[in-house]
């Protein structure tokens, strides 16, 4: 794959102030997340973006970025706010990627948005669309939108308000946020956790990793207005959709190391510089 490299000033247009306090996100993550420690959250050193909520809430994000990086990596949880165990395992991830040490991990540069849909997150109970009622994962400018997308609610969904695509592709400050990072930050890969089906699924170039931990490739289809639809089949920037199989219980400890260093195995083989180190299994 052809890198193209982003401006020197592309991550300093991204925070607010470069090292903004975690307490105000962590508050809710661990009061809300499964398996999500306080001091964990902390460690993740989340960072305010400009962006906000419908419901004014920040959208937090980190950044992780070695001397001579050579690939960009955006991590993306709960675009669903229902799916709680998306946001907790991005969080997870923050830590791994900061201990992993192996040479082929020390060149990407990774952006993590653990939480894309807070009013979702932090409603009681907690919902699938954002605070406008819309679903974030529908709400992307793919082609013939607006032909298919309110086609398809009707007819496929038969009008499930989860499922809600909204009256405009990018209607969404959530999804507009998204939208705005990826032209920004112009990601050589997109990896969107989900839930529920426990499954993995793909969408774009390149060959799809046939698993990660215990998660089988089974890829689900494509949906209008979709993330995965959206960035793999129209951008062409690979979007490894990861479905977790529980929104309230995290996998343990050693299967989310074990789904990490499958991913990082699978991108030094399928999109990193050449002869990239492998990656043992974890015991």
């Amino acid at each position: 794959m052809q890198i193209r490299w982003p401006a020197a000033a592309l991550a300093a247009s991204l925070f607010i102030a470069a090292g903004v306090h975690a307490a105000a996100p962590c508050d809710d993550f661990v009061r809300r997340l499964p398996n999500v420690k306080r001091s964990l959250c902390e460690a993740a050193q989340l960072q305010a973006t400009t962006a906000r909520s419908v419901q004014g809430r920040t959208l937090w994000a980190r950044d992780i970025q070695p001397e001579e990086t050579k690939l960009r990596v955006l991590v993306l949880g709960a675009i669903h706010g229902d799916e709680l165990s998306s946001a907790a395992v991005a969080l997870h991830w923050i830590t791994l990627a900061e201990q992993t040490a192996a040479p082929w991990s020390q060149a990407i540069h990774w952006r993590f948005i653990p939480a894309l849909n807070p009013d979702g997150l932090l409603a009681t109970p907690p919902r699938r669309v954002n605070a406008n009622g819309v679903d974030l994962n529908r709400n992307f400018p793919t082609p013939n939108w607006a032909r298919d997308a309110k086609v398809y609610w009707e007819k496929r969904t038969r009008k499930d308000p989860r499922r809600w695509p909204g009256h405009q592709p990018l209607s969404e400050p959530e999804s507009a946020f998204l939208h705005s990072e990826m032209q920004r930050f112009q990601p050589n890969l997109i990896v969107s956790i989900h839930v529920p089906y426990g499954v993995l699924d793909f969408d774009g170039p390149s060959v799809p990793p046939s698993r990660l931990g215990r998660l089988y490739l089974d890829q689900v289809g494509i949906f209008p207005g979709s993330l995965g639809n959206y960035g793999g089949v129209h951008k062409g920037v690979p979007v490894v959709t990861i479905e977790l199989p529980n929104a309230t219980r995290t996998p343990l400890d050693a299967e989310t190391r074990q789904m990490w260093l499958d991913l990082l195995r699978w991108m030094g083989e399928r999109l990193g510089p050449e002869q990239p180190q492998r990656l043992p299994r974890a015991p």
